[in-house]
């Protein structure tokens, strides 16, 4: 699959796609504290998916059993929802959730608190997000993509953290995941040339300690493999001839 540009009428549609994911994000961020199920987070998410209108993206995607991955702690990415997973004060969860309207995709990520949080995790939630926001200061026409790639690796490692190398970003359109792949660490060749009309899933994934992970026996759960705590932020943004867009992040909310 080669790299898209997408059209104004395409760009539109991914708009209102990323607009939705955004409003959903907020509602399920509102609904999160101590003594809630990861389940209870899926339930509310895809409902609220699907009130307006789309569909979850990662329901049933490569099997995967549910709409929104819920990562709690040590977690990276790709947690399974379950009834007997309860968060508590001080856990850190991570969301990742999809929408898909009228055939294109959204695709972002946030990590919140549950209840009071230690100064640790906060930091480490706060550098992720500032991780994504360094790396699309060079999401620009012109510029290649490994220069977004070098500035989040070069952000998060001097909080002495971890970068995960073995999952990535991505583009995205009428398919979750589309060329190019978007790591989050440097690499030796500089990358494709960003042109205005693509459209990119960046999701710094930084943990506390090493960035070494193990998948679990449900083939899908990251962890750490130190067990230290992992945080996870991502946007869909859209390349322009001035600065990005992004598209999944209503104007002053988070």
């Amino acid at each position: 699959m080669a790299v898209t540009i997408k059209s104004p009428r395409e760009i539109e549609l991914m708009r209102k796609a990323g607009e939705i994911l955004a409003q959903v994000h907020e509602e399920l961020h509102a609904a999160v504290h101590p003594g809630m199920s990861t389940l209870d987070i899926d339930k509310l998410g895809e409902r609220l998916i699907r009130s307006h209108g789309c569909i979850p993206s990662f329901k049933n995607y490569n099997g995967y059993p549910a709409s929104i991955c819920v990562s709690v702690n040590d977690e990276i990415v790709h947690g399974i929802p379950n009834k007997h997973r309860i968060l508590k004060d001080g856990d850190i969860v991570s969301l990742d959730a999809g929408t898909i309207y009228k055939g294109y995709h959204s695709d972002a990520a946030r990590t919140w608190a549950v209840g009071n949080v230690s100064p640790e995790a906060q930091k480490l939630m706060d550098v992720t997000k500032q991780c994504f926001y360094e790396g699309i200061k060079f999401a620009k026409a012109g510029n290649h993509l490994n220069d977004i790639s070098t500035a989040i690796q070069a952000y998060a490692e001097k909080f002495g953290y971890g970068v995960v190398r073995e999952l990535v970003g991505h583009g995205i359109g009428t398919h979750l995941h589309e060329d190019p792949e978007v790591p989050n660490f440097a690499t030796k060749r500089r990358g494709i040339l960003l042109q205005p009309g693509m459209t990119l899933a960046i999701e710094p994934m930084i943990n506390a300690g090493t960035p070494d992970v193990i998948w679990m026996d449900d083939d899908w759960t990251v962890v750490t493999a130190d067990h230290a705590l992992s945080a996870h932020y991502e946007n869909t943004i859209l390349i322009t001839e001035g600065e990005p867009e992004i598209l999944s992040l209503r104007p002053g909310l988070e």
